[in-house]
């Protein structure tokens, strides 16, 4: 039987420009919650969307605030290193892609270029059909997945932040991108960030957390911390949510090799 170990993936830092806190203190509330592996992964740069993320210039410093508290925690807690990378056709890095990172989670924020998540052009939902939305969202979902450069699919079913929720349902919309990640050999990320918007549920939504499981695709969890007291949120509800579906294992990265472990 594999040890039990409370896993936390995705979180982010001052550098991305829309998060608040010193590294430290995110490190500290992680170890406070009970965390055991704690990554962090914040926006990758890239050549789009500037405001919400770092730059190229600024990865050696990404690199050094990582592994200061790396070395001065880990009597406590294990840090990774890692990427959350938006997956924008035409406007990914190789910088990124290749780097010598634990992990990559891939996201989509845009469709279109069009920031989706973001409350600033929330209108545009009133000019869209909301099927064909969600159509093109997981369509840009499964092609990232079809890339192999990925390791965790980010909060799977983004599209739903503001509750603009499709006719059809949910599972034969996200089926075949279940299907790439799935042969993929991806991990989906449970992701509680869902939580904390109108959407008030965690990412992704339990039909399509049942249909991963009976794909067998693993899973891991994130807090999507952009500010140090969201660390460990919501921890006992995303593992009961988990359990509720079946799963009893999460996985964590090191060098890009997957791990599982009991939560």
């Amino acid at each position: 039987m594999s040890k039990t170990l409370k896993i936390d993936l995705h979180n982010h830092t001052i550098l991305c420009n829309h998060a608040e806190g010193k590294l430290s203190a995110y490190v500290e509330a992680a170890i406070a919650s009970g965390i055991d592996i704690y990554g962090v992964s914040d926006h990758a740069p890239m050549n789009f969307d500037p405001k919400y993320r770092m730059s190229f210039e600024q990865i050696p410093t990404y690199e050094s605030m990582i592994s200061t508290v790396k070395e001065k925690y880990k009597e406590k807690i294990d840090v990774l290193f890692a990427y959350e990378v938006d997956y924008l056709p035409g406007h990914m890095d190789k910088r990124i892609l290749e780097a010598d990172v634990d992990y990559l989670i891939g996201s989509a924020h845009f469709i279109d270029k069009w920031g989706f998540d973001n409350p600033e052009f929330i209108g545009k939902y009133e000019d869209k059909d909301i099927d064909s939305i969600w159509k093109e969202y997981f369509s840009l979902i499964k092609d990232m997945a079809e890339t192999g450069y990925f390791d965790i699919v980010g909060h799977l079913d983004l599209i739903k932040v503001f509750k603009f929720m499709p006719k059809t349902d949910l599972v034969e919309i996200a089926e075949d991108t279940l299907q790439a990640i799935k042969k993929a050999d991806m991990v989906l990320e449970l992701n509680v960030a869902g939580y904390r918007k109108p959407c008030a549920e965690p990412y992704p939504s339990k039909s399509l957390l049942k249909r991963a499981f009976e794909l067998d695709i693993p899973i891991t969890f994130s807090s999507d911390a952009h500010k140090p007291e969201q660390v460990g949120l919501f921890r006992e509800e995303i593992e009961a949510f988990a359990k509720e579906v079946g799963y009893t294992q999460c996985a964590y990265f090191k060098k890009r090799q997957r791990f599982m472990v009991d939560f």
